[in-house]
Protein backbone atom coordinates (compact mmCIF):
# COMPACT_ATOMS: atom_id res chain seq x y z
CA UNK A 1 0.00 0.00 0.00
CA UNK A 2 1.59 3.06 -0.92
CA UNK A 3 1.48 6.82 0.98
CA UNK A 4 -1.23 8.09 -0.66
CA UNK A 5 -3.64 5.05 -0.29
CA UNK A 6 -2.93 5.14 3.39
CA UNK A 7 -3.67 8.72 3.60
CA UNK A 8 -7.01 8.13 1.96
CA UNK A 9 -7.59 5.27 4.28
CA UNK A 10 -7.18 7.58 7.43
CA UNK A 11 -9.35 10.23 5.68
CA UNK A 12 -12.46 7.82 4.84
CA UNK A 13 -11.96 6.13 8.48
CA UNK A 14 -12.18 9.35 10.07
CA UNK A 15 -15.39 10.26 8.24
CA UNK A 16 -17.13 7.14 8.57
CA UNK A 17 -16.99 5.77 5.31
CA UNK A 18 -15.72 2.61 3.69
CA UNK A 19 -11.69 2.60 2.97
CA UNK A 20 -13.46 0.69 -0.56
CA UNK A 21 -15.10 4.03 -1.42
CA UNK A 22 -13.55 6.37 -4.56
CA UNK A 23 -14.83 8.90 -6.26
CA UNK A 24 -13.22 9.43 -10.09
CA UNK A 25 -11.27 12.76 -8.38
CA UNK A 26 -10.05 10.60 -4.99
CA UNK A 27 -8.91 7.71 -7.59
CA UNK A 28 -6.76 10.29 -9.86
CA UNK A 29 -5.21 11.62 -7.00
CA UNK A 30 -4.35 8.22 -5.53
CA UNK A 31 -3.13 7.04 -8.95
CA UNK A 32 -1.28 10.59 -9.34
CA UNK A 33 0.23 9.83 -5.20
CA UNK A 34 -0.72 13.59 -5.23
CA UNK A 35 0.77 15.77 -2.26
CA UNK A 36 -2.71 17.55 -2.14
CA UNK A 37 -4.18 14.31 -0.47
CA UNK A 38 -2.13 15.39 2.91
CA UNK A 39 -3.32 18.79 2.47
CA UNK A 40 -7.25 17.63 1.71
CA UNK A 41 -6.68 15.22 5.12
CA UNK A 42 -5.10 18.29 6.93
CA UNK A 43 -7.38 20.94 6.27
CA UNK A 44 -10.67 18.44 6.63
CA UNK A 45 -9.33 17.92 10.17
CA UNK A 46 -8.64 22.38 10.71
CA UNK A 47 -12.81 22.23 9.73
CA UNK A 48 -13.17 20.57 13.10
CA UNK A 49 -11.73 23.21 15.12
CA UNK A 50 -11.69 27.35 15.89
CA UNK A 51 -10.14 29.72 17.71
CA UNK A 52 -12.95 31.13 17.49
CA UNK A 53 -15.57 29.24 17.49
CA UNK A 54 -16.93 26.24 19.67
CA UNK A 55 -16.89 22.67 18.20
CA UNK A 56 -20.20 22.65 17.93
CA UNK A 57 -20.94 26.22 15.96
CA UNK A 58 -17.99 24.22 13.80
CA UNK A 59 -19.84 21.28 13.40
CA UNK A 60 -22.80 23.09 13.08
CA UNK A 61 -21.39 25.41 10.07
CA UNK A 62 -19.47 22.05 8.36
CA UNK A 63 -22.86 20.38 8.42
CA UNK A 64 -24.83 23.79 6.82
CA UNK A 65 -22.06 23.61 4.01
CA UNK A 66 -22.37 20.16 3.11
CA UNK A 67 -26.11 20.78 2.32
CA UNK A 68 -25.73 23.91 1.02
CA UNK A 69 -23.67 21.50 -1.11
CA UNK A 70 -25.54 19.01 -1.34
CA UNK A 71 -23.35 16.61 -0.36
CA UNK A 72 -24.19 13.37 1.51
CA UNK A 73 -21.14 12.08 2.41
CA UNK A 74 -20.19 15.15 4.56
CA UNK A 75 -23.76 15.66 5.43
CA UNK A 76 -23.43 12.32 7.72
CA UNK A 77 -20.20 12.91 8.81
CA UNK A 78 -21.08 16.96 10.28
CA UNK A 79 -24.62 15.45 11.28
CA UNK A 80 -22.31 12.91 13.74
CA UNK A 81 -19.60 15.12 14.49
CA UNK A 82 -21.98 18.16 15.64
CA UNK A 83 -24.66 15.79 17.75
CA UNK A 84 -21.29 14.64 19.06
CA UNK A 85 -20.45 18.13 20.43
CA UNK A 86 -23.93 18.51 22.18
CA UNK A 87 -26.20 19.53 19.25
CA UNK A 88 -29.20 19.20 20.15
CA UNK A 89 -32.10 18.00 16.98
CA UNK A 90 -33.28 21.98 16.35
CA UNK A 91 -29.56 22.94 16.00
CA UNK A 92 -29.36 20.61 13.26
CA UNK A 93 -32.42 21.01 11.50
CA UNK A 94 -31.83 24.90 11.92
CA UNK A 95 -28.21 24.07 9.85
CA UNK A 96 -30.41 22.66 7.24
CA UNK A 97 -33.06 25.34 7.22
CA UNK A 98 -30.47 28.02 6.98
CA UNK A 99 -28.29 25.92 4.34
CA UNK A 100 -32.00 25.59 2.43
CA UNK A 101 -33.17 29.57 2.72
CA UNK A 102 -29.67 31.21 2.07
CA UNK A 103 -29.95 29.25 -1.04
CA UNK A 104 -33.32 31.01 -2.39
CA UNK A 105 -32.02 34.15 -1.20
CA UNK A 106 -28.72 34.40 -2.75
CA UNK A 107 -29.36 33.85 -5.88
CA UNK A 108 -32.26 36.08 -5.36
CA UNK A 109 -30.32 39.27 -3.96
CA UNK A 110 -27.36 38.31 -6.32
CA UNK A 111 -30.17 38.57 -9.39
CA UNK A 112 -31.43 42.19 -7.66
CA UNK A 113 -27.27 42.92 -7.01
CA UNK A 114 -26.42 41.73 -10.76
CA UNK A 115 -29.38 43.76 -12.41
CA UNK A 116 -28.55 47.34 -10.71
CA UNK A 117 -32.80 48.03 -11.39
CA UNK A 118 -34.52 50.00 -8.72
CA UNK A 119 -37.86 48.14 -10.05
CA UNK A 120 -36.71 45.12 -8.65
CA UNK A 121 -35.81 46.21 -5.40
CA UNK A 122 -39.46 47.99 -4.81
CA UNK A 123 -40.95 44.18 -5.44
CA UNK A 124 -41.35 42.64 -2.78
CA UNK A 125 -39.73 39.23 -2.15
CA UNK A 126 -42.36 37.04 -1.10
CA UNK A 127 -39.66 34.80 0.20
CA UNK A 128 -40.59 33.40 3.63
CA UNK A 129 -38.23 33.94 6.34
CA UNK A 130 -39.59 32.80 10.14
CA UNK A 131 -36.53 30.77 10.71
CA UNK A 132 -34.48 33.99 10.47
CA UNK A 133 -36.83 35.95 13.37
CA UNK A 134 -35.98 33.54 16.51
CA UNK A 135 -33.26 30.97 15.41
CA UNK A 136 -32.56 28.44 18.01
CA UNK A 137 -29.21 28.55 17.83
CA UNK A 138 -29.03 32.43 18.58
CA UNK A 139 -29.14 35.53 16.41
CA UNK A 140 -25.91 36.15 16.15
CA UNK A 141 -24.76 32.18 15.12
CA UNK A 142 -27.57 32.12 12.61
CA UNK A 143 -26.27 35.12 11.02
CA UNK A 144 -22.77 33.66 11.12
CA UNK A 145 -24.17 30.46 9.12
CA UNK A 146 -25.75 32.85 6.92
CA UNK A 147 -22.83 34.35 6.29
CA UNK A 148 -20.87 30.91 5.45
CA UNK A 149 -23.12 29.80 2.65
CA UNK A 150 -23.41 33.59 1.62
CA UNK A 151 -19.55 32.99 0.98
CA UNK A 152 -19.99 30.04 -0.87
CA UNK A 153 -22.93 30.81 -3.03
CA UNK A 154 -20.93 33.73 -4.09
CA UNK A 155 -23.76 36.49 -2.97
CA UNK A 156 -21.80 39.69 -2.39
CA UNK A 157 -24.81 41.62 -1.62
CA UNK A 158 -25.77 39.00 0.99
CA UNK A 159 -22.37 38.56 2.11
CA UNK A 160 -21.93 42.25 3.15
CA UNK A 161 -25.40 42.35 4.90
CA UNK A 162 -24.78 39.98 6.63
CA UNK A 163 -21.21 40.83 7.63
CA UNK A 164 -22.61 44.45 8.59
CA UNK A 165 -24.94 42.84 11.03
CA UNK A 166 -22.54 40.50 12.52
CA UNK A 167 -20.24 43.50 13.51
CA UNK A 168 -23.51 45.38 14.59
CA UNK A 169 -23.88 42.38 17.00
CA UNK A 170 -20.20 42.41 18.33
CA UNK A 171 -18.95 39.63 16.12
CA UNK A 172 -15.14 39.54 15.95
CA UNK A 173 -13.61 39.67 12.76
CA UNK A 174 -11.40 36.65 13.29
CA UNK A 175 -15.07 34.57 14.46
CA UNK A 176 -15.91 35.81 10.67
CA UNK A 177 -13.35 34.91 9.33
CA UNK A 178 -12.93 31.12 10.39
CA UNK A 179 -16.56 30.50 10.00
CA UNK A 180 -15.87 31.69 6.32
CA UNK A 181 -12.57 29.75 6.31
CA UNK A 182 -14.66 26.09 7.68
CA UNK A 183 -17.11 26.48 4.99
CA UNK A 184 -14.30 27.03 2.30
CA UNK A 185 -12.72 24.23 3.35
CA UNK A 186 -15.60 21.79 3.34
CA UNK A 187 -16.40 22.79 -0.02
CA UNK A 188 -13.08 22.09 -1.27
CA UNK A 189 -13.22 18.70 0.44
CA UNK A 190 -16.78 18.33 -1.25
CA UNK A 191 -15.03 18.22 -4.69
CA UNK A 192 -13.21 15.02 -4.06
CA UNK A 193 -15.58 13.30 -1.32
CA UNK A 194 -19.17 12.96 -2.30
Amino acid sequence: MNESTEIINELLQTLGISTDYRTDSLTLLEKGESRYLRDLKLNLASTLTSEHLSTKGCALIGLSTAINNNNSQLTLYFTRYAEEQGATAAETAEAAGCASLLASNNIFYRFRHFTQKEKYSQIPARIRMQLMMKPVTGKEFFELMSLAISAVNGCEMCVNAHEDSLIKLGTTEERIFDAVRIASLVTAAGKIIF
